[in-house]
C-alpha cells in the first residue's frame, strides 16, 4: 500500500496488536444480520470473554502478512467481523456456534489459536469442549484422588509400623519365659546320665569278683577225694 494514511496504518497496528495479544481470534461473516442482532451478539460474546469488531479485509490481510498468522488472509471474504478472545477461546466458540444457530445469518469462517490458523470445522470441534473451569475441576479430581490415596498411605505407615512393633514385643515377652525354663528341664534330664559312669566301674569289679572268689565244684571236689584215698599210706 501506497503512502497509507495515517488512520490506515494506525487500523493496521490494532489489529496487529490485538492478534499477538489475544489467545484467539475468530473470524466470521455477518451480512444480512441487522444491528440489533448484532447488538446481542457482542453482549454474548462479550460475557464469554470475547470482544466483536468489525475490519476491513485488506487492513487485516496487512495486518497478519508476514506473520504466523498469514493463513488467515484466505478466510478474509466478504463482510467479516473478528472476535478477540482473553481466556477461553472454547467458551467464545460455543457462544458463536449458539448464536448462529438461532440466526443463520452469522456465518464462523474459522480463526487462528496460538500461531495455528483453524477451519470452521476446527472451531464447532473447539466449541465442543468443556469450559476452561470444567476441565480444570476435571483436572484437579484426577489429580486429587491418587493424592487422596497417597496421603492415606503415608498416614497407615507410622499407625502399621506402631503396630508391627507392638506384636513383636508381645511375641517376644512371650517367648522369653519357655526360653528361661529350657535349661532347668535340660538339668533335670541330664542328671541320671552323669551317675551313670560312676556304676561301670562297681560292674567291672563285680564281674571280676567271682573268678577271685570262686568256690571249688563238686567235680573237682570228688578228684581231690579220690587221690586222698588212693595215696598209700606211709608206715
Amino acid at each position: 500500500m501506497d503512502n497509507p494514511r495515517a488512520e490506515k496504518v494506525a487500523v493496521v497496528n490494532e489489529v496487529r496488536d490485538r492478534m499477538d495479544a489475544a489467545d484467539g481470534a475468530l473470524l466470521t461473516e455477518y451480512r444480512g444480520l441487522t444491528v440489533a442482532e448484532l447488538a446481542e451478539l457482542r453482549r454474548e460474546l462479550t460475557a464469554a470473554g470475547g470482544d466483536y469488531k468489525v475490519y476491513k479485509n485488506t487492513l487485516v490481510r496487512l495486518a497478519v502478512a508476514d506473520t504466523p498468522r498469514a493463513g488467515v488472509s484466505d478466510l478474509l471474504t466478504g463482510p467479516t467481523a473478528i472476535a478477540f478472545v482473553q481466556g477461553d477461546v472454547s467458551a467464545v466458540a460455543k457462544a458463536l456456534r449458539d448464536f448462529a444457530r438461532a440466526n443463520p445469518n452469522l456465518i464462523v469462517k474459522g480463526g487462528v489459536v496460538g500461531g495455528t490458523v483453524m477451519s470452521a470445522a476446527d472451531v464447532d470441534v473447539l466449541a465442543e469442549l468443556p469450559s476452561r473451569e470444567t476441565l480444570l475441576a476435571q483436572f484437579a479430581g484426577a489429580l486429587s484422588a491418587p493424592l487422596q490415596q497417597l496421603a492415606g498411605l503415608v498416614q497407615a505407615l507410622p499407625r502399621n509400623l506402631a503396630y508391627g512393633i507392638s506384636a513383636l514385643l508381645e511375641q517376644r515377652q512371650a517367648d522369653a519365659p519357655a526360653a528361661a525354663e529350657a535349661p532347668v528341664e535340660a538339668a533335670a534330664e541330664g542328671a541320671p546320665a552323669a551317675e551313670a559312669p560312676a556304676t561301670e566301674p562297681a560292674g567291672d569289679e563285680a564281674a571280676e569278683a567271682p573268678v577271685a572268689e570262686a568256690a571249688p565244684s563238686e567235680t573237682d571236689a570228688a578228684s581231690e577225694s579220690e587221690t586222698t584215698t588212693e595215696a598209700p599210706a606211709v608206715e
